[in-house]
């Protein structure tokens, strides 16, 4: 018997090895299908960077494939965040018309508008850092342009007269940068911060600059906004003529 027990213990392992093996390759397979259905199968579609675009009329440089990126990062973070894309169109039906004739009397480009979009979504939050309202006021920045603020009221709730504030803001970075996309990319960083950055880095346009994360993504996630509420049929109910097709991590234009 015992010459027997080394073949036999050899053969044991062999059988159990293969067993194994079969088992492992099994559910190799089986996970292999499972991705390529995954990949033929599921799909997911956000909005097409568009040829060409502009922010308070002027062109963002498209042409170049960091720009492009950058857009099209926030256009897919921004595009099917599903609940939240219908409660800004809706939200965006009844402020707008309280908002657009304020910009255009104080001769502040429409497209502010998505920036108080990108800045509170359109609802008088209150932001960690205790900014407030529609345009995210801090107390002392609301006071200084005409908002009153104290104890027992706080304008920064009242959307027409914080919108007037934020116009009076805008304008005055636009007489001191002469660009639009400066005048925004201050309103979340603030002057003083744009003014050293542009200083240091001897440039003069937004797009030029490199900035901290949350700068750096600003007017994108105004562009994105403007994108997904100007084009409600294309976000709300996509088709394939509309939207980049990702299947498999591929982008292609479907």
């Amino acid at each position: 018997m015992k010459k027997y027990f080394l073949p036999i213990l050899i053969l044991s392992g062999i059988a159990i090895w293969f067993i194994s093996f079969s088992g492992t390759t099994s559910k190799k397979d089986g996970n292999d299908h499972y991705q390529n259905h995954i990949a033929n199968n599921y799909k997911v579609y956000a909005l097409s960077i568009p040829e060409e675009i502009s922010f308070a009329g002027e062109e963002v440089p498209l042409e170049l494939t960091d720009i492009r990126e950058r857009l099209d990062r926030d256009l897919m973070v921004n595009t099917y965040w599903q609940s939240q894309t219908l409660l800004l169109h809706k939200r965006a039906n009844r402020w707008f018309p309280v908002i657009e004739p304020i910009l255009a009397k104080n001769n502040v480009p429409d497209d502010f508008k998505y920036l108080c979009v990108a800045e509170s979504a359109l609802e008088n939050a209150v932001s960690p850092a205790k900014a407030v309202g529609f345009w995210q006021f801090l107390r002392e920045t609301g006071k200084s342009y005409g908002l009153e603020i104290n104890d027992e009221v706080d304008e920064r709730y009242n959307v027409e007269k914080s919108t007037e504030a934020a116009c009076k803001y805008l304008n005055e970075a636009f007489e001191k940068y002469g660009s639009w996309s400066l005048a925004a990319a201050s309103y979340n960083m603030g002057m003083n911060g744009l003014d050293k950055q542009l200083s240091i880095q001897k440039v003069n346009s937004y797009y030029d600059l490199l900035l901290g994360e949350e700068t750096k993504r600003y007017v994108f996630r105004i562009l994105a906004m403007k994108e997904v509420l100007t084009n409600r049929e294309k976000v709300l109910e996509p088709k394939s003529e509309w939207v980049t097709e990702m299947s498999a991590g591929r982008a292609v234009v479907a």
